[in-house]
């Protein structure tokens, strides 16, 4: 049977390591707020090179581009629509020449996120024209090197589904993943037992969550996500705990600790890719390494445990994580009862 690369790594290692975040890391080398990070793949080559470099020397076995924001609507806001293929190109084929030059096998993911617009009725842009601008995207991160293609940070599920099927267009592996918030769903509603319906309708390599709250909060998501499908090829990709603003800045309150004790977690929650988001340094990823390499323990963390270690799991993630939790003790009711009256 045919298995994409996610696949086939996941079977050889069991979970895989992702990266962490590209605005935060880039920022500390000199991007300025409002400027373009992905300008950067022509302007400051090395940066970004370094950057790469940063991740797989801290473990990750998945690296993603620094494409997030290179779309043609996206890029319109610094007058570079023009140039989604030469700066996706550039992303991508930096990356791989960061992955092949590895011992060990890095996969290189292709960063896209959300075009900025809303899709007709509530805005302007079509669906039809959302696609062909995710397809456009994809098809130069594919020629850069990319190994899948990776849509992040999505909150509408007709976006989603137009980049899902844009990209799957160019016949590479797709995963996705979506932001959820103080609610436990995204912004526009969709809720992780949504994710995974929408997400195995259109075969998708792997999905699940990155960005939202914090650490605590995509924990109990993929818990949710992994009621509703055991196995499930999940994605964790968290905020490194939550922002705060000292000294005119926005920064995060995870410790690498903090974020060795997510990864640990959200492995036994059911992730099979783990990563972190915003805030997230090469300093975490490694701290993240080395306690997935070393722990063992297999057990499912209860939410009391979560909010022990990671912090507090909103109102709305804890109603959904009952929710499917009710859903999956009955389901396991149900099939003791049909057990005992067969027997």
């Amino acid at each position: 049977m045919y298995m994409n690369i996610l696949q086939q790594q996941i079977a050889e290692k069991g979970c895989l390591l992702a990266d962490g975040a590209t605005g935060t890391n880039l920022f500390e080398m000199g991007l300025i707020s409002g400027d373009a990070p992905e300008l950067w793949n022509q302007d400051q080559p090395e940066k970004i090179r370094s950057l790469y470099q940063s991740f797989i020397d801290a473990g990750s076995d998945i690296v993603l581009t620094n494409s997030f924001g290179a779309n043609r609507y996206r890029l319109k806001l610094h007058n570079a629509e023009h140039r989604v293929a030469e700066l996706n190109t550039a992303a991508a084929s930096i990356a791989r020449e960061q992955a092949d030059k590895t011992t060990r096998k890095v996969i290189v993911a292709g960063s896209m996120g959300p075009t900025g617009e809303l899709i007709q009725p509530l805005g302007e842009l079509t669906i039809e024209d959302c696609e062909q601008a995710f397809f456009e995207q994809a098809q130069a991160l594919v020629e850069g090197g990319a190994d899948v293609l990776w849509i992040e940070t999505m909150s509408a599920q007709d976006e989603l589904e137009a980049a899902i099927r844009g990209a799957a267009k160019t016949g590479y592996p797709v995963a996705a993943t979506l932001s959820l918030d103080t609610n436990g769903n995204t912004m526009m509603g969709i809720s992780p037992r949504d994710l995974v319906k929408i997400c195995n309708q259109h075969n998708l390599a792997a999905f699940g969550t990155n960005c939202g709250v914090g650490a605590s909060e995509v924990v109990a998501s993929v818990i949710s996500c992994s009621q509703e499908q055991p196995n499930a090829p999940l994605i964790a990709k968290a905020n490194c705990g939550i922002p705060e603003f000292i000294d005119g800045k926005v920064t995060y309150n995870g410790t690498p600790e903090l974020m060795a004790d997510y990864a640990v977690m959200v492995r036994n929650a059911g992730a099979k890719i783990i990563g972190g988001c915003c805030g997230t340094t090469p300093a975490h990823i490694a701290s993240m390494r080395a306690a997935l390499d070393a722990d063992s323990d297999s057990q499912v963390p209860t939410l009391a445990h979560i909010e022990e270690k990671l912090g507090e799991v909103s109102a709305g993630a804890k109603s959904c994580y009952h929710g499917q939790a009710a859903a999956s003790e009955n389901t396991s009711a149900r099939t003791n009862r049909r057990r005992r009256r067969s027997a």
